[in-house]
């Protein structure tokens, strides 16, 4: 008796220097942003559920990476007390999300205990580090969009609304010029064993949408001064880039190339948060004290 043919395995679609689906990338970007600005827009607090939905599956999404070397971190307290954590954030301030970091950390090694002995260690030791990548960080959106008059505040005139746009707009900025000025001039790898396809040429690109971005931002849309704009922009594109470059190491560790396929186009929820999560912390730091206040 023949063996039957083995299935046909369809070719991998070539995307070219772009290394994505841009149609599929764009349709999904516009739907994300439509939905952020229309609960800036009309109600802030709105907002709040979006973060603290995306937090909930980057948790998720960081479990299932991590089952990838075997390591279990307890999705139920890090979701719950992520959740709570953006929360008290918005609500009460920087004191309040210590105090709830600090709780949901006790709480979740004490839920591990549950488990035993074996592994103890390695997962208590990754859901720590999950806390405070994902909802830690995630909480000074919280922060920022509290400036100003609070969660009782809205519209494009709050300071919390307009702090929001600085930090998504010059984020953006930076995966936007080094995204183009790599594809377009990109020959010098920055990093090629953590990400071949990021470039110092991309890097400069970065740099340069980032400090326009910066400077722009700050003195029309926040009233500030010029070279609080230039620090703010030169801050962003390091820690941007960094953001993207440890995101990079975590899937090469763990071998895998996306943390989901939850966004078409772009991957995973962390995919796409790795900037945001490593610029919004200095962010929030420099617009407080030296633009809020």
């Amino acid at each position: 008796m023949n063996a039957s043919p083995a299935p046909a395995v369809p070719p991998l679609k070539d995307h070219g220097r772009a290394g994505r689906d841009l149609p599929a990338a764009i349709g999904s970007a516009v739907v994300l942003v439509a939905a952020i600005v229309l609960s800036l827009l009309f109600w802030k607090t709105a907002f709040m559920v979006i973060v603290a939905i995306a937090v909930v599956v980057a948790i998720w999404e960081l479990h299932r990476g991590l089952l990838a070397k075997d390591i279990d971190i307890p999705e139920q307290p890090l979701m719950l007390g992520g959740v709570v954590m953006v929360v008290v954030a918005y609500f009460w301030g920087a004191p309040a999300l210590v105090t709830a970091t600090a709780v949901t950390a006790l709480i979740t090694m004490l839920w591990l205990l549950r488990r035993g002995v074996d592994g103890y260690v390695q997962n208590s030791t990754a859901a720590v580090f999950s806390l405070i990548y994902v909802p830690f960080l995630g909480s000074f959106v919280a922060l920022l969009l509290a400036e100003g008059e609070g969660p009782n505040g809205g519209g494009l005139n709050d300071p919390g609304v307009q702090g929001i746009i600085t930090f998504i707009a010059i984020t953006v900025a930076s995966d936007t010029g080094g995204y183009v000025a790599g594809v377009l001039f990109g020959k010098h790898p920055m990093a090629p064993v953590i990400s071949p396809k990021k470039s110092w040429e991309g890097f400069a690109g970065s740099a340069v949408f980032c400090l326009v971005a910066g400077w722009a931002l700050v003195v029309f849309l926040l009233d500030g001064d010029w070279w609080v704009g230039l620090l703010l922009g030169a801050i962003a594109v390091v820690m941007a880039t960094l953001g993207d470059l440890c995101e990079s190491v975590i899937k090469r560790d763990l071998g895998i190339k996306d943390m989901s396929n939850v966004i078409p186009g772009h991957g995973g929820l962390m995919d796409r948060l790795d900037s945001l999560l490593a610029t919004v912390a200095p962010i929030w730091l420099v617009l407080h004290y030296l633009v809020f206040s």
